[in-house]
């Protein structure tokens, strides 16, 4: 029996980057790691009931009550999809940050770069103090 030979034909993809764009993972990560360091220092403040910070890839979860951890996640999360909506529906310009005050917890949350940061308090915390604390 005679073997017939096969042929294989390898094609390349070229991809190109914007370098102005483009975001190096290591800045990315050397970002959510200063900001994780940052707000675990918030969270010894007297008043501070816990934080999440989350990107694309990573989430750090740190609350006195992990119980509420499923609500804290979803208001923070409506917070700042709702915060943008209203931005754009009336032309705002960008959110810095959003300062939600319930009855007995507030909750303040921002952007910073490509990290979404929430960080509860009881109502009498010192919420200008914390936002100087994390803000770049």
């Amino acid at each position: 029996m005679v073997k017939k030979k096969k042929s294989i034909h390898e094609t390349a993809t070229t991809v190109v980057i914007d370098h102005e764009t483009a975001v190096p993972a290591v800045e990315e990560d050397q970002a959510f790691t200063s900001l994780r360091t940052n707000l675990a220092g918030i969270n010894k403040c007297k008043g501070v009931i816990g934080y999440i910070l989350r990107n694309a890839t990573s989430a750090t979860i740190d609350l006195k009550d992990p119980a509420k951890l499923v609500e804290y996640a979803i208001l923070s999360s409506q917070a700042l999809d709702s915060g943008k909506e209203i931005s754009e529906l009336f032309d705002l310009g960008a959110i810095e940050n959003i300062l939600i005050e319930g009855k007995d917890i507030k909750a303040l949350c921002m952007t910073i770069g490509e990290n979404k940061v929430n960080i509860f308090m009881e109502k009498d915390a010192d919420h200008a103090d914390i936002l100087k604390r994390v803000s770049p």
